[in-house]
């Protein structure tokens, strides 16, 4: 069976992109070219939120992730949410990103649930993780939250 991985990171730097690779480095996905997908969990796939990912292949191979993401500069907080609802057959995720934790968390929350009346899947679990960051009042500060599918591949 396939692991779709959970990551979370945080980062600060002086520039938004700068910022936005330290929390990428902090999740350990930093090396990779990251390919966003909407929200489908394959049938086949477990889910596992994990502190960071682990050797996924050789840099510059291509990483298929959904993720959620949140900048800011200089001061305030920032929180991305990603959630995922799994049952016998194919699941979602959901992301989200704002200021307030509480509201990312709902609106994620929100989210699984429409996504599930969509659909006619069996729905048995759901987990909902919210990675927040408080600025340090210098340069930017971004917080994310990333599902990893699988391994990376090579992108050439």
């Amino acid at each position: 069976m396939n692991t779709i991985r959970v990551v979370r990171g945080v980062g600060d730097a002086p520039t938004k992109m700068a910022s936005y690779d330290a929390a990428l480095a902090d999740a350990n996905v930093h090396n990779y070219n990251l390919v966003p997908v909407s929200s489908v969990i394959p049938a086949d796939a477990t889910v596992e939120a994990v502190d960071a990912a682990p050797d996924l292949g050789p840099a510059g191979n291509r990483l298929t992730v959904v993720e959620a993401r949140a900048t800011t500069g200089g001061v305030g907080t920032v929180s991305a949410g990603l959630g995922w609802t799994t049952g016998p057959g194919p699941g979602l995720f959901y992301e989200a990103a704002g200021e307030d934790p509480a509201a990312v968390r709902r609106s994620v929350e929100v989210g699984l649930a429409a996504g599930r009346d969509l659909r006619e899947w069996t729905f048995d679990e759901q987990e909902v993780t919210v990675t927040t960051a408080e600025a340090d009042g210098e340069g930017y500060t971004t917080a994310v939250t990333l599902a990893v599918y699988g391994d990376s591949e090579p992108i050439l």
